[in-house]
């Protein structure tokens, strides 16, 4: 089964990228996350370097556009079928890369594509 990836992941529970960590294993799906603290959501671990996964499906963003920056070579070599630009994470710049690359984009929140059954 194709992963989730979650970039900004966070160890504190109130933050959206831990809920949507912890909401996407509640909802069954695989989940890999990537953070500046290493840790454990569940039963998911937090990696502080980044790792090549082959079986990416969607990515989950929670870093502002400017700390995106650093990413955007890597979420292109991911090949995700999308990218889930959550509120606060808009970047019309990558929009425009991941089109080029024939990679999907959806301004929304994970959250509520869970709840809603449209993840």
């Amino acid at each position: 089964m194709k992963k989730t990836i979650v970039l900004g992941a966070s160890l504190k529970e109130e933050r959206y990228s831990n809920q949507a960590i912890r909401m996407l294993r509640e909802y069954g799906h695989p989940v890999v996350a990537h953070g500046l603290r290493a840790g454990q959501v569940m039963d998911v671990d937090i990696q502080t370097e980044l790792k090549m996964y082959a079986d990416i499906d969607t990515v989950s963003l929670y870093l502002n556009p400017q700390r995106q920056e650093e990413f955007y070579d890597y979420i292109i070599q991911l090949k995700p079928n999308r990218v889930i630009f959550n509120p606060g994470t808009e970047n019309s710049d990558f929009y425009k890369r991941l089109i080029r690359h024939n990679i999907g984009y959806e301004e929304a929140c994970t959250l509520v594509l869970l709840r809603t059954n449209q993840f």
